[in-house]
């Protein structure tokens, strides 16, 4: 009976079998989107589901988890790649590259890619089965012929703003969540603009996916922790 006790005792105060480890005693609070915070969903377009033009592995499974967080928020932000044709980020522009080589543009060094969401095409269009009823701004990123633009809130110069932070920041925004494809590119330099404009941010990581590209995902999580950006999952979602 007392070694019962004992052990029941060590459980309330979450040590373990005598490990040493300690576990937490109660869960974690869930977080409640307010009034002031808005769900930004990038770049959930038919070019990066399977089927487009530069598809993200996994990438139609972020839209249902989308869907569902969308039911929480007041404020919705979508973004949506919009290239021109020969656009400056597609390898097809330069002779003798391939996609996923690099070139050096006035900006710095620039990813190619293969052509992608060209504007006016069903390949730019956001998926069909997007269900985001109170969305109230599209935000059109990489329209530039030459640069291109990853971030909601900054193209690839850093220093041409999208008007993004303007928009919050007028509407009482504080908090933002960052969802969508993929978790690498777009997500990570949206999550990490959002810090620099002073907003607080959350990037939701199983409503996100990424490409991956030569290690890539595992720098970008590293780049976001550095700057502030919290990680989350749907379930820590009230």
């Amino acid at each position: 009976m007392q070694r019962r006790t004992v052990l029941k005792s060590a459980a309330a105060f979450g040590l373990v079998g005598g490990l040493g480890i300690s576990m937490p005693l109660f869960a974690a609070a869930k977080i409640k989107p307010a009034a002031n915070s808005a769900l930004i969903v990038v770049d959930v377009q038919n070019c990066f589901i399977d089927g487009g033009t530069l598809p993200v592995k996994g990438g139609a499974e972020v839209v249902p988890v989308i869907n569902k967080l969308a039911d929480v928020f007041q404020n919705i932000v979508v973004t949506q790649d919009w290239h021109t044709p020969g656009h400056a980020s597609f390898a097809s522009t330069y002779a003798g590259k391939k996609p996923f080589e690099s070139t050096k543009l006035s900006y710095g060094s620039q990813v190619l890619w293969p052509d992608h969401c060209v504007q006016g095409t069903d390949d730019a269009a956001l998926n069909k089965d997007l269900k985001l009823p109170t969305a109230q701004i599209i935000i059109r990123k990489g329209f530039h012929k030459d640069m291109d633009s990853y971030s909601a809130f900054e193209e690839a110069d850093h220093k041409t703003a999208t008007g993004l932070a303007g928009y919050l920041k007028a509407r009482g925004v504080k908090t933002v969540f960052v969802t969508g494809l993929a978790t690498d590119f777009c997500v990570a330099w949206t999550a990490m603009d959002a810090r620099k404009a002073g907003f607080e941010v959350y990037v939701i990581e199983d409503a996100t996916r990424a490409i991956d590209l030569n290690g890539s995902l595992a720098a970008a999580w590293k780049q976001m922790a550095a700057k502030g950006v919290k990680r989350i999952q749907s379930t820590d979602i009230a």
